[in-house]
């Protein structure tokens, strides 16, 4: 459902909307209360549950989800769009592309972007397998002999929500916002009861009480940080989905839904271990009056699967993106929705996750354990996404040196004191999603560094166009042949290597030749008006280029049937796809990357899907010229 603006929506849309918003956007935030508050208070090593404590505990997780959820991202972040989109990389090709960018400037920003969604993929593999399992966890408390069957009924549950994928979310789409609705309703009531027991827990509300326990603990409650930053987990979501329903909609379910309902569960589970300090086994499930225990396990689970929905859905619209920026090689795209193009399905990208994500389900083998996996992936993101916006804030909105200061010097003070408190925990489990970051981040530096090599040595050895169309005009020795060739080319100054080596070897043209050309805008959409150029070479060739924006996939037989309005018509049946397929062979002559890198570099290339293939050329209709090419 892509709907950038809702400055003229009804009442009736914005509301359909939020309850969207409410069952993509939330899941992941919303499931925190799961384990957040236990993990803050067994942090430190033999803390007592005494009032100060939990008072200074619940302050430092009310004033995390104002600060970085509503002040940063709903509030400041989520209003530098691209056109409607958001998310770390399309905040990357905005800062990219500013007016006064240079190369320096672009290639920080180029890492930073990278680097952050390097992680978001790390948070991707850890956020299924810590809400899925702290959600089934619920069986130990409600019957301690069943914790066998944790992990297994874990893993079950994540193979199923992977191999669903591949269906798509559309039929389910529309039960998300009411279930995650009915979830927040249930864990609001159940805070709410738990806080009339105990009003006195409302005092935590001051941030005196957060600042107190910090004066108190010292060093550790550097510690109790890193768990604390749990509470905030999922609010890159709200500016990654922001293209999907919208700024005004995820604003109306934040503010007023989801931030209330997690402020009531957060204190009435501090209010529980105030009355009985044993809850801090699970405060969340101790909440539930016994008899609906087994109900609110079945829609903490329902929850979690659509936390964990959420965020799949996310590292495929990420995995996108980058193919589409130049970070990544060609994948395999699934359109899930004929209505929706943001509904997509990568296989590659779905099964590496689910592979990942049992790994750790059985490496970890507790919620406990993964949370110290968690926080260094998302604090991580976080101070990318908050450096890149400070730049897009002072490029695009003209922000002066002081307010660029000042807003950097407050967010990123959160940030990095996060990201410093998760550092803590790298020997314990956050190296894993480090591990990840720095592989995914290698491999797309690596390609597009190898991009970059290949298409230099190309267009170094290419004819240029303007000379082969010369010598067209003095020469009739060609021999032409019905039909038209369409050849795809990423330079449009030279000739495709594919037409040169069928002259070469066939000695032919064909009566018809067409050039085509896409090209990836900083943009989420390109309008259909102003995609297709075409340009008349003389001599029956035609140069045509396509742009399309980073959330949409080319297709060619669309294209060449939308030509027909330009007035270029294509008969398919008499239409062939030239293509030239390089073979990459490394040498240690060549001083442009590291021979190591190039050995990445071409195992990429060579699983890479086929141009045919992401194209959605006819695979008929497909001729393929190879060449041999040393990096």
């Amino acid at each position: 459902m892509q709907h950038p603006s809702n400055k003229t929506i009804s009442t009736k849309e914005l509301s359909a909307l939020t309850l969207g918003a409410l069952g993509v956007v939330f899941g992941d935030v919303g499931t925190s209360p799961l384990y957040t508050l236990r993990e803050c208070l067994t942090s430190i090593d033999g803390m007592p549950l005494s009032e100060p404590n939990i008072f200074g505990i619940l302050s430092l997780i009310f004033w995390s989800l104002v600060i970085v959820i509503s002040l940063k991202y709903a509030l400041f972040i989520m209003r530098l769009d691209n056109r409607g989109e958001g998310g770390i990389l399309a905040l990357l090709a905005l800062t990219i592309n500013a007016p006064k960018s240079t190369a320096q400037r672009r290639a920080l920003f180029i890492i930073l972007g990278i680097f952050g969604a390097a992680l978001f993929f790390g948070d991707g593999m850890i956020t299924p397998a810590i809400s899925v399992l702290s959600a089934v966890e619920g069986l130990k408390i409600a019957e301690p002999s069943l914790q066998p069957w944790v992990i297994p009924l874990t893993i079950i549950i994540l193979i199923a929500l992977f191999i669903f994928q591949q269906m798509g979310t559309t039929k389910v789409g529309v039960l998300f916002g009411p279930l995650i609705g009915l979830w927040f309703l249930t864990i609001g009531i159940l805070g709410l009861v738990s806080i009339l027991h105990t009003p006195l827990i409302l005092k935590a509300l001051n941030p005196l009480y957060g600042l107190d326990f910090f004066k108190t603990h010292g060093l550790e409650s550097f510690i109790t940080l890193g768990a604390v930053v749990l509470a905030v987990t999922g609010a890159e979501a709200l500016y990654a989905d922001m293209g999907h329903f919208g700024r005004r909609p995820i604003h109306l379910a934040w503010f007023w839904f989801v931030l209330p309902a997690l402020v009531l569960n957060y204190f009435g589970q501090g209010a529980l271990i105030l009355r009985d300090p044993s809850a801090i086994a699970n405060p969340f499930y101790r909440l539930a009056p016994h008899d609906g225990l087994y109900l609110l396990i079945l829609i903490a689970a329902i929850a979690t699967i659509i936390a964990s929905q959420a965020v799949i859905s996310g590292a495929f619209s990420l995995g996108r993106q980058a193919i589409q920026l130049g970070f990544l090689p060609r994948m395999d795209i699934r359109h899930t929705s004929a209505k929706s193009i943001g509904q997509i399905y990568i296989p590659f990208i779905n099964w590496s996750l689910l592979i990942a994500i049992i790994a750790l389900v059985i490496g970890f083998q507790s919620s406990d354990n993964l949370a110290s996996a968690y926080g260094i992936a998302v604090t991580g993101t976080m101070v990318c996404t908050t450096l890149l916006a400070l730049a897009v804030a002072r490029d695009r909105w003209r922000w002066g040196w002081g307010p660029t200061i000042l807003a950097g010097l407050f967010f990123l003070t959160v940030d990095i004191a996060f990201f410093g408190a998760n550092t803590l925990k790298i020997v314990e489990g956050g190296w894993f999603p480090l591990a990840i970051g720095l592989i995914v981040f290698i491999l797309m530096t690596t390609w597009r560094r190898g991009r970059a090599i290949l298409l230099e040595k190309l267009n170094r050895d290419a004819m240029p166009l303007e000379i082969f169309m010369s010598s067209l005009a003095i020469s009739d020795s060609l021999t032409r042949v019905p039909g038209t060739a369409v050849f795809l080319t990423g330079n449009q100054e030279v000739v495709p290597q594919a037409l040169l080596h069928n002259l070469k070897h066939n000695k032919i043209l064909h009566e018809r030749n067409v050039f085509i050309t896409t090209m990836s805008r900083d943009i989420p959409h390109v309008d259909p008006e102003e995609q297709i150029e075409i340009l008349d070479l003389g001599h029956e060739f035609y140069r045509i280029h396509a742009w399309y924006g980073f959330q949409e996939s080319p297709d060619i037989p669309e294209l060449l049937d939308a030509c027909r309005n330009l007035g270029l018509t294509f008969n398919m049946m008499e239409t062939s796809f030239f293509l030239s397929r390089e073979i990459l062979i490394p040498t240690k002559r060549e001083k442009s990357m590291a021979l190591w890198r190039e050995r990445i570099f071409i195992s990429m290339m060579r699983n890479a899907v086929t141009a045919a293939k992401f194209f959605n050329l006819p695979m008929n209709r497909v001729i393929e010229l190879g060449a041999q090419i040393e990096i």
